[in-house]
């Protein structure tokens, strides 16, 4: 069965808080339930398994001592089927989560910034939908 936008819950973790809130704003306006915003990766487990969110937009640099990588695995440790969506201006992220086992086989993206809010939308629905 297809998911469609108005029944996702959307859990996004961008360092930078201007990305923060256009994701955010964009996503909600298209009908999506944004139901958590971080700026790090400290702490979100907890949410993420009471909230099982439908995908995580994550950012592979964020502030702090965690990569994205590292708070994706965390995230897959307690939600093994959680959706991941990479949104990065690193080149490298795309090896970084083929190189990963614990990234392997799941339903993991990346979008490289800048990103178009269409674009993103579009391979939300498509993760997701796998």
């Amino acid at each position: 069965m297809e998911k469609r936008a108005e029944k996702l819950k959307i859990m996004i973790v961008q360092g930078d808080e201007d990305n923060l809130t256009l994701y955010s704003d964009y996503l909600s306006r298209r009908g999506y339930h944004v139901i958590g915003r971080y700026t790090n990766g400290n702490h979100i487990q907890t949410d993420v398994e009471k909230i099982s969110p439908d995908v995580v937009l994550l950012n592979s640099k964020l502030p702090g001592k965690k990569r994205g990588t590292e708070v994706a695995t965390e995230i897959l440790d307690v939600y093994p089927s959680a959706p991941i969506l990479f949104i990065t201006a690193d080149y490298g992220q795309r090896v970084e989560v083929k190189k990963n086992p614990k990234l392997r086989d799941k339903k993991v993206e990346v979008l490289i910034k800048p990103v178009k809010l269409e674009q993103l939308e579009n391979t939300i629905l498509n993760l997701v939908n796998k």
